[in-house]
Parts: structure tokens; C-alpha cells; sequence
């Protein structure tokens, strides 16, 4: 048993990311039930919304469970705190903004901390300011990324090495190969985000599945860049209507709307690729299938036990 399964109470450490508007309860628990630990994706949504999820995880499931907030766009984050602690929630991750406050009032509450970093100064910080774990996410990943755009071959490292408690890898991250690789780096486990959208347990639009599943390498797009938001989406008609208003140098209040939550809910649920955008990470373009939760764990197992035997050095001789 590593750290982070020990810490976590779970069988398998693999953490579905905090995914805002798809990451649902049902999903949540599919991902708890097969041993990892599943997690609502508060995002913006209202305290009531958050709170009807936490009773439906409690429903369906007795495992473990977390609640991601991006402290930056959730605006109840004072409320979503509140629940927490009512529900007595065990794990929290932190994401998109300065976790510092919140981290002390959640460990007193026997929450166990977990917090988004881009960097090994953040991971320091956060650290320092007593969370449990770090996840360090790479550029790879879907949706809004940080302006560093560090991939995670490059980012885990600095970050392994520059703290002292459990890190997780996010980013670029689908199968038993990047679980293998991302030990490698030091990390102790792998969250999840895309490869866990193209399940059968995901509450999405088959078309973004089914897209998800068409990607080739090419798959996915940056939009953003002149805001300051990078954001990793799909390649899709949607996607090219924002860089084309990009091009056109729209004020930042325009772009705003066209990315705004309203817009992911039309192409993530409702499958309108037309008029919506759709998150995705580069590991969309080694996605084939659509299994549930408990067969995609099974077979990231096995693969990366499989690879693991499969690896060899030459051997050497200091002459």
C-alpha cells in the first residue's frame, strides 16, 4: 500500500478529476466503487446542486469520495465549504486559486487536503500550508491550463522532488503505460480527467464520446492564448469559430461568453459541437473504446504490471 492509498482509504490510486459540469455523482461513484476515488466537480454551480450530489454519492455508495472546488470561478465557495462539513465529506481538492485559507479549517475538520498545482513553487506553498497531497498537472490536460504549460514529463520531476508529501500526476494520463511512466517520475498516482469522460458510466452526450474516440493526434486545440486563458478543448467546428474570433481580436468580455459554462453544457450534454466547446487532453488521441470504469481500471492494472516485465536496461560496465 502506497501513501496515497493509505491516506486516500481507497484500493487503486487513481482520482477522477474535478471536471465542472460532467463530473456527476453517478460517475463519481463508478469511479469509487472500482477502487479509486471519485470526485464531484463543484465548478459554478449553486451550494443546493453540490449538496443533491453529496446525498446521491451517500446513496450509492459507502466508499470514499472528494468534492473539487476551483476556488477561482466557484462563486459560493464559503457555502460549498459549509457542506463539506455538514456532509462530512473526506477529501477536498483544491484547484484554480490560492488554497492557503482554506486548508487548516478543512484538516481540522479531518478533511483530507488535496490541491492543483502548475509548478514545484506552488507545490511548496502548498506544502507548506499543510496539505495532504499535491496533483501536478501538465499541459497535457483538458480545460484551463496554466500559463507556465509545463508538460507533466517535465513538471513531475521538479515537483517530486521539490516536496515531502504524496504527489499525483494529472495530464496526458489514460492507460496502465502513463500510470507506469508517471511512478517512474516519482508521482504515487494518476488522476484521471478525459479517459474517463468515454465510459459508459459518464453522464455525457454520445457525440462527445464518439468524438473523443475519433480524435488522432491532432485531436485537440488551444484556445485563449491572447486572454490569458488556455484552454484545452477538442477540435471540433465550435472550437475553430473561437479561434477564428480570437483572429478577429474580440474584446475579452466576448470571448468570456462564448466559453462560458452555458456554452460547455451545449456541446458536453447536450452534444451541440456546433455551438458549444467541449474539454479534452491530448490522451483523447489514444482513446479507442468506451468501457465502464471498472473495465478501464482492470486493464490500466493489467497493462501496466504487463509493461513493467517488458522493461529491460542494457547492462554496464564502468571500464
Amino acid at each position: 500500500m502506497n501513501d496515497i492509498t493509505k491516506i486516500l482509504n481507497v484500493d487503486l490510486p487513481f482520482i477522477q478529476g474535478g471536471m465542472g459540469n460532467i463530473s456527476h455523482a453517478s460517475l463519481a461513484v463508478a469511479v469509487s466503487e472500482a477502487g479509486g476515488l471519485g470526485t464531484i466537480g463543484a465548478g459554478t454551480l449553486a451550494p443546493e446542486k453540490v449538496e443533491q450530489m453529496i446525498l446521491d454519492i451517500r446513496r450509492e455508495t459507502s466508499k470514499p469520495f472528494a468534492v473539487n472546488i476551483p476556488l477561482a470561478v466557484q462563486p459560493y465557495v464559503k457555502d460549498i465549504l459549509s457542506l463539506i462539513k455538514k456532509h462530512q465529506v473526506p477529501v477536498v481538492a483544491l484547484s484554480a486559486g490560492n488554497p492557503a485559507p482554506y486548508i487548516e479549517p478543512l484538516r481540522a475538520e479531518n478533511v483530507v487536503v488535496m490541491c492543483v498545482v502548475a509548478n514545484e513553487k506552488q507545490a511548496r506553498k502548498a506544502e507548506a500550508a499543510g496539505a495532504d497531497i499535491v496533483i501536478a498537472e501538465g499541459y497535457e490536460a483538458a480545460g484551463i491550463n496554466a500559463k507556465e504549460e509545463l508538460t507533466t514529463f517535465t513538471l513531475l520531476p521538479k515537483v517530486t522532488a521539490s516536496v515531502n508529501i504524496p504527489v499525483v500526476a494529472a495530464g496526458g494520463i489514460g492507460d496502465g503505460r502513463g500510470v507506469l511512466a508517471a511512478l517512474s517520475l516519482g508521482a504515487q498516482g494518476v488522476q484521471l480527467g478525459t479517459r474517463l469522460i468515454a465510459t459508459k458510466d459518464a453522464q455525457v452526450h454520445p457525440a462527445y464520446k464518439e468524438a473523443l474516440c475519433s480524435a488522432g493526434s491532432d485531436g485537440t486545440m488551444i484556445v485563449g492564448r491572447p486572454y490569458q486563458q488556455v484552454r484545452r478543448i477538442l477540435k471540433t467546428p465550435y472550437g475553430q469559430h473561437l479561434l477564428d474570433s480570437e483572429k478577429e481580436k474580440i474584446p475579452l468580455e466576448s470571448y468570456l461568453e462564448k466559453t462560458d459554462e452555458s456554452r460547455h453544457i451545449l456541446g458536453a450534454i447536450e452534444g451541440k459541437l456546433n455551438e458549444g466547446h467541449v474539454n479534452a487532453g491530448q490522451i483523447s488521441a489514444m482513446i479507442e473504446d468506451i468501457p465502464t470504469v471498472q473495465e478501464l481500471f482492470t486493464r490500466m492494472i493489467q497493462e501496466a504490471q504487463s509493461k513493467l516485465k517488458d522493461i529491460s536496461l542494457p547492462a554496464h560496465s564502468q571500464k
